[in-house]
């Protein structure tokens, strides 16, 4: 669905030798690859293992562009162990097989891919995959699906205690507390169905300590475990404490 917006740079990618492979339906134009096309055609029979086999686990396994927090996103080389690390993830947070993980994380970056995907692969957990993050579904969908995990950034947070929010008579109360206070002093009153979930545990980055704290008096007594690190870092820290 994103091709047609690469589709008038391909001349100019072509000259600085960039190939462009799709996945999906065709018909592409000359010199683009269509995957689904090679993957019908490829063999079901393993190949040697000195065609798939690292020699060494530091090798690149893949190439993972970053936001571009401090400048223009950049390309950030995963090598195979740390893909191979990413599959212990869940298990440090304290989640399990018997776990649902709800991730609407976009998967071309390493915390939607490699926590999210290989961490459930890690553990054996089901993953509910979200196309696009709606903070007025996202209840619905922890109920419809039995999802117990949230993995988020800490904007999605601020969105779900955003929303607008319903005094037990039925009035609006709009995203905030009654005038002149703040909304993370406020004892938020529920919309319908917002403590009737199984989630029991949220893990991420990026959360403010104000919306942390709204989050979990308006959501319910959940546990968070906030994480710390970058995708071409060394080292990760996580916060036990919420």
């Amino acid at each position: 669905e994103l091709f047609g917006a690469v589709e008038p740079l391909l001349p100019t990618l072509r000259e600085d030798g960039v190939a462009v492979w799709v996945l999906g339906a065709g018909p592409y134009p000359p010199g683009v690859v269509a995957l689904q096309e090679l993957l019908d055609a490829a063999s079901e029979e393993l190949q040697p293992e000195d065609v798939w086999e690292p020699q060494d686990m530091n090798d690149t396994c893949l190439y993972i562009f970053t936001s571009g927090t401090t400048g223009l996103p950049k390309a950030a080389r995963v090598s195979h162990l740390k893909s191979i690390m990413c599959l212990s993830f869940y298990e440090l947070v304290g989640a399990s097989r018997r776990d649902v993980v709800y991730l609407a994380l976009p998967l071309y970056h390493m915390a939607g891919s490699l926590l999210g995907i290989v961490g459930c692969l890690g553990i054996g957990a089901t993953c509910v995959l979200k196309e696009k993050f709606s903070a007025s579904q996202f209840w619905d969908d922890c109920r419809a699906e039995g999802v117990t995990v949230f993995q988020y950034i800490g904007e999605l947070c601020r969105y779900l205690v955003n929303q607008p929010q319903v005094r037990p008579g039925g009035a609006g109360l709009g995203s905030g507390g009654s005038q002149g206070t703040p909304p993370e002093l406020t004892v938020t009153p529920q919309r319908p169905g917002e403590r009737q979930h199984g989630l029991r545990l949220a893990v991420g980055s990026g959360l403010r300590p104000d919306v942390w704290r709204s989050f979990q008096r308006r959501f319910g007594p959940l546990r968070i475990v906030e994480t710390y690190g970058m995708s071409e870092g060394n080292v990760t820290l996580f916060n036990y404490t919420g």
